[in-house]
């Protein structure tokens, strides 16, 4: 129907899928590792209500991947300016059910092994319900073969719609966070060995970023015909070896952790908490938190206000 945003490694478009009139979002990912992160990973998380819908991909030999993904108008970077224009910043309420939903996000990623690598505000975009979605995942990477370790039941998406219907304003209130904080679990983010405790889960991401162990898409690819079956800003060029180390050159500079403009390669998943709390400083702010103009001033930036 028509295009709605472009960049270095993908274009979207709006569209209407014809066999049920569904209003979708095609995304054309021009870069092959890009596309083949995308899809991997959204396939391992599709049960989380709180990362974006991908209902199927095409991919020719050849050609560019297409992702069909759920269409989804604003994000959160959106809400924080119409915060700035009202000059009301975002009430307390509000950036609570924000944070909760992008945590619930990143635990099923984690849980996964799946580091995103871009979290930023552009990147988390919302449905016209008030329900937040990571999104994005042309940079994310899968820490090693594993089991996925994120089972979510049916009672999951009934759970979260509790306290997500805002069809006008996507304004969440303070007593949708509170009640929010209520509720029980219901199965959310259940392990696939129901013995794992936390300590557990938190011990072998320790011993995965020791060993850095990292998936080789590339080779994973090569051998069968549907590579799938089986299993916006920075714009860097791939630099994931083969042997398990990774680029630092990943993200959005603002939002990067400090490991990464030092240049390490052994990072792990607490990049994206790094992320994390600089989102969690501008929607209180309405401002960024590390707003660098190149590595060496964010890094200064950072020292200034967290010390060495």
């Amino acid at each position: 129907m028509e295009r709605v945003g472009s960049g270095t490694y993908a274009d979207v478009y709006r569209a209407r899928r014809l066999s049920d009139n569904l209003i979708v979002a095609l995304k054309e990912a021009h870069e092959y590792q890009s596309g083949f992160r995308k899809i991997e990973a959204l396939q391992l998380v599709q049960n989380c209500p709180n990362i974006v819908v991908m209902h199927e991909y095409f991919w020719r030999e050849d050609e560019d991947a297409v992702l069909v993904l759920e269409f989804l108008r604003t994000s959160l970077a959106a809400v924080i300016e119409e915060a700035k224009k009202k000059e009301s910043g975002v009430p307390f309420g509000e950036v609570k059910r924000w944070m909760l939903q992008i945590l619930r996000g990143i635990d099923a990623c984690h849980r996964n092994m799946i580091v995103h690598r871009d979290l930023k505000p552009g990147n988390l975009l919302v449905s016209d319900d008030g329900v937040l979605k990571l999104a994005d995942f042309g940079q994310a990477r899968i820490l090693m073969n594993m089991e996925p370790g994120f089972v979510a039941d049916n009672d999951n998406q009934q759970w979260l719609g509790q306290y997500t219907g805002y069809p006008e304003n996507i304004s969440p209130s303070l007593d949708a966070a509170q009640e929010a904080d209520d509720l029980p679990n219901r199965g959310y983010n259940k392990r696939v060995e129901e013995d794992m405790n936390k300590e557990e889960v938190f011990r072998q991401l320790v011993k995965v970023k020791a060993k850095q162990h990292a998936v080789d898409e590339t080779d994973k690819a090569s051998n069968i015909n549907d590579p799938f079956k089986s299993s916006y800003s920075y714009e860097a060029e791939d630099g994931d070896d083969r042997k398990g180390s990774l680029t630092s050159c990943v993200g959005t500079r603002w939002f990067r952790a400090p490991e990464l403009l030092y240049g390490s390669t052994g990072y792990g998943v607490e990049v994206d908490l790094w992320s994390l709390g600089c989102i969690f400083s501008e929607l209180r702010t309405l401002k960024p938190l590390f707003p660098g103009v190149s590595d060496i001033d964010q890094l200064s930036k950072i020292i200034d206000i967290v010390g060495t």
